[in-house]
């Protein structure tokens, strides 16, 4: 049985390791990226922790199967917006605590799909509840964790649902109206505009490979400057 962590995050200063997240609309191509960039990270003798959410650790894995693989025709009552977010944060105090936090203490890049800009994206603006309650909500779950580095994988919400209409799996979310994945969009977009200096915007219509060249080349400069991070000679 897992113990409860002794140490949690309070601050970056408490880091030695640099936080990145994937965000996204559904059939961005947000995920593909991640592992590319471990790869070429882990590659390249750097330690490396890919990770996502919902889930991350066996707790939230299985509240991540509630939220997503629950069918449009299941005889459970509807999931509330309230209730989805909770379930979200609930995910993210373990995803935290148990896997992210020991991982950046121990110097590790941490590429994570979706993290709190998702929460406040689909959450805030595609469900309508308070930003400020889910960023309050968010402080007290993870405390105060916030990733170092973004990449938001953008395209036509047209585009995303298309390529999710091909995929041999599909969650609860892809059946959402368009213009529910239109409001997640404007979300995405207005946050890029809150944090300037953390979001950087990626065109997800272009080719795999030429984004993953991309994010490969605005990511270096990032863990350049990172004085006590330094390529490992055994990656992983």
């Amino acid at each position: 049985m897992e113990t409860t962590p002794k140490h949690r995050p309070s601050s970056k200063d408490q880091r030695r390791g640099f936080f990145i997240t994937f965000e996204g609309i559904e059939g961005s191509g947000k995920s593909s990226q991640c592992q590319r960039l471990a790869a070429n990270l882990q590659a390249r003798g750097y330690r490396v922790l890919e990770t996502r959410e919902p889930g991350g650790t066996p707790f939230a894995e299985h509240i991540r199967g509630l939220l997503l693989n629950t069918g449009r025709n299941s005889s459970w009552e509807s999931l509330t917006p309230e209730g989805e977010a909770f379930l979200v944060l609930a995910c993210r105090s373990q995803h935290v605590a148990h896997v992210i936090a020991p991982a950046l203490k121990k110097g590790a890049v941490v590429l994570c799909d979706r993290f709190f800009d998702s929460t406040l994206a689909y959450q805030g603006y595609g469900r309508g509840l308070d930003l400020t309650a889910l960023q309050n909500l968010n402080q007290f779950a993870t405390q105060g964790l916030t990733p170092d580095l973004t990449f938001l994988f953008d395209l036509p919400v047209d585009q995303g649902l298309a390529r999710r209409r091909r995929a041999l799996h599909q969650n609860r979310l892809d059946h959402e109206k368009k213009k529910f994945h239109e409001r997640v969009r404007k979300g995405f977009m207005a946050l890029t505009k809150d944090h300037p200096h953390r979001i950087i915007i990626i065109d997800a219509g272009d080719t795999i490979g030429t984004i993953a060249e991309q994010v490969a080349k605005r990511v270096q400069p990032f863990l350049s400057r990172m004085k006590k991070l330094r390529p490992s000679k055994k990656p992983g």
